[in-house]
């Protein structure tokens, strides 16, 4: 029995390195982004313990700027957007009736740099000491802290940044040239609507942070002078640098969730979306917008008044397509037969509290008032009521909703609600008294505070709801479990009133996704097809054999690869083993380029399903 184990053990293994299906993918994004949110969560529930009370000692000085950077930089960069691809790759192949994404190998590969790119930022923990200049890196103190943590930080996040660029650049090409016959851009589900404009932001913001990394990684490594004042720098730039990235990159984050939002409210108020081509187009509007606002995060810096207030009313401009939405889903549910699962009390409880992170968003790109908002910690409440109010709220519904989709059985609805209840009213709790907090003159980023200054008594009561929360977190990892083992099985139209393609199929999806290619009659098509008394999509073939991708062990080798560099270049800081450490950077970009001439050399074929093998199958599902 024992080598038949270590066989069954050694098999699982190489089938998840090796897998290059969107669905396996999909998964590996969960887990990765479900053990990085454990962490980061672990990391704010240290935060909230240190602030509870005034002059605490838990954590002070430099541990404290270590955990608040390592917060903040996995929340963004190793939690919200793995869990965005994990809904991608879930869904997005199957809202367009394609049987795989564009590039089934780069897909891997973005994974997997993603995945050791949170490895190396966190072993940082382990190696030296972790980052300690903020989750915004700005210069100089980026440049100029001594230790390796912000050498972890930039070769981390180039790593993982590569991955997330190639993600992009995939689901953009597979949404537009894998589309079913008669699925037009207008045709679209809301979800994959917002993963288009996703992709593509992805695609213009992302290399922005990649040029600010790098020349953070020559300033610190080679003595460069990028943004050394004394040396004709300018640290100001990078501050520009990083914000085009990273105000877009609000929106990648945010446009998926108003994707599922859309979806889980259609499908739970039982009818189509309100002014769908009116949501398309605040998508495509807020996407264009996204770039025009970054100056917002930089009106102190002392740009002058004619430059605030071009940015100011871009920023403001941009809430009009966000209230299109808002409005539409509220009219979505108007008249509707609701049904409030777990995944739709997620919906409705995104609604109001997105739209309180919206107003003081508006708050915020007023200049003036600014000025007294500014690293406060009313900032830290507008950017947690959007980004765990929003994104967070969004992410949860969706992983409730499509869940049955991706595993075959149903997470529990009464822990799902539990869970619910616990983290909204938690989340309510941590950070409603924040913005009180920072209009009473709280600074963000400041490890404590003075008994007299009247903070306690809020700050207490912001740590006791983030108790709530992570009571909320924990329900939700036992419901996985729970639901892993007894879970109820699903059918292919899970909830019963699905409207996209995804459910048109079994559950979980067969390797192949579709046996036949369907034809798309219109938006939500398959609640068309229903309607017209049909119990199968229409198909646009007749049945035969499907080519697939194979298997590849290469996008796994290319990031360990590069995980060797890095280590070369972190390494490198001191002279005694300058020489060497650049030297195995050295092997491991050699390696790299060896694992991609492989893959430009090796002819893959790919494999065959058989006709006969897929009329099984689709029995053995149907039973």
């Amino acid at each position: 029995m024992q080598p038949n184990q270590k066989n069954g053990f050694f098999s699982w293994l190489k089938t998840w390195l090796t897998t290059v299906d969107h669905k396996k993918i999909a998964v590996l994004y969960l887990f990765g982004g479900g053990l990085f949110f454990l962490i980061g969560g672990i990391e704010a529930m240290l935060i909230r313990l240190q602030l509870t009370a005034p002059e605490n000692h838990f954590l002070t000085g430099a541990a404290y700027n270590q955990v608040l950077t390592m917060h903040g930089t996995t929340m963004i960069f190793f939690v919200a957007m793995p869990l965005i691809f994990a809904l991608l790759n879930a869904v997005v192949p199957l809202q367009i009736g394609a049987r795989d994404v564009a590039f089934p190998f780069v897909n891997a590969l973005g994974f997997w740099l993603f995945f050791l790119g949170g490895i190396i930022l966190n072993l940082s923990w382990f190696l030296g000491g972790a980052p300690e200049a903020g989750w915004t890196a700005y210069a100089p103190l980026s440049t100029d802290l001594p230790g390796r943590g912000m050498d972890f930080y930039v070769l981390g996040l180039q790593v993982a940044g590569a991955g997330t660029l190639a993600g992009g650049i995939n689901f953009l090409v597979t949404i537009i040239n894998m589309r079913a016959p008669g699925m037009t851009f207008m045709r679209m589900p809301l979800f994959t609507w917002t993963a288009f404009i996703t992709s593509a932001l992805i695609l213009f913001a992302f290399p922005a942070l990649t040029v600010g990394l790098f020349e953070i990684f020559f300033d610190r490594l080679f003595g460069a002078n990028f943004f050394n004042t004394a040396n004709g720098g300018n640290s100001i730039i990078f501050e520009h640098i990083f914000w085009i990235f990273g105000h877009p990159e609000v929106y990648i984050l945010i446009l998926p969730s108003f994707g599922v939002i859309s979806e889980v409210i259609s499908t739970f108020s039982k009818k189509r979306l309100f002014g769908y081509h009116s949501m398309v187009f605040a998508t495509i509007l807020i996407g264009f917008l996204a770039f025009m606002v970054w100056v917002h995060h930089m009106f102190t810096v002392g740009l002058g008044p004619i430059a605030n207030t071009i940015f100011a009313l871009a920023t403001m401009a941009i809430a009009v397509p966000t209230g299109i939405k808002i409005f539409n889903w509220i009219f979505t549910m108007w008249g509707g037969q609701i049904r409030f699962t777990t995944a739709n009390l997620y919906a409705v409880g995104f609604i109001p509290t997105f739209v309180m992170g919206g107003v003081t968003g508006v708050m915020l790109a007023i200049p003036a008032a600014d000025f007294q908002y500014q690293d406060s910690y009313f900032v830290v409440a507008h950017f947690h009521y959007v980004i765990i109010g929003g994104v967070v709220f969004g992410l949860f519904s969706g992983l409730y909703y499509w869940w049955p989709k991706m595993f075959g059985r149903f997470l529990n609805e009464t822990l799902g609600k539990i869970n619910f209840w616990f983290f909204f009213i938690g989340f309510h709790i941590t950070f409603f008294p924040q913005h009180f907090l920072g209009l009473m003159g709280m600074p963000r980023r400041y490890f404590t505070y003075l008994p007299g200054e009247h903070l306690t008594t809020l700050n207490l009561i912001s740590s006791i709801g983030a108790i709530g929360m992570a009571i909320g977190v924990i329900v939700l990892v036992y419901n996985v479990i729970y639901s892993s083992v007894k879970g109820e099985k699903a059918a292919g139209d899970a909830w019963g009133t699905g409207r996209t393609l995804e459910w048109s199929i079994p559950s979980p999806a067969p390797e192949y996704n579709f046996a036949q290619t369907p034809l798309v009659k219109g938006i939500d098509t398959y609640w068309k097809e229903k309607m017209d008394g049909n119990k199968r999509v229409t198909a646009a073939e007749p049945l035969g054999d499907i080519h697939m991708p194979s298997s590849s062990i290469i996008p796994f080798l290319m990031s360990i690869s590069l995980t060797i560099a890095s280590f070369g270049f972190i390494f490198s800081d001191k002279d005694a083993y300058r020489t060497a450490s650049l030297i195995v950077a050295g092997i491991g970009i050699a390696l790299m380029f060896c694992c991609m001439l492989t893959r430009s050399i090796k002819d893959d074929p790919g494999f065959h399903i058989h006709k006969e093998e897929i009329i099984e199958t689709e029995k053995g599902m149907s039973k």
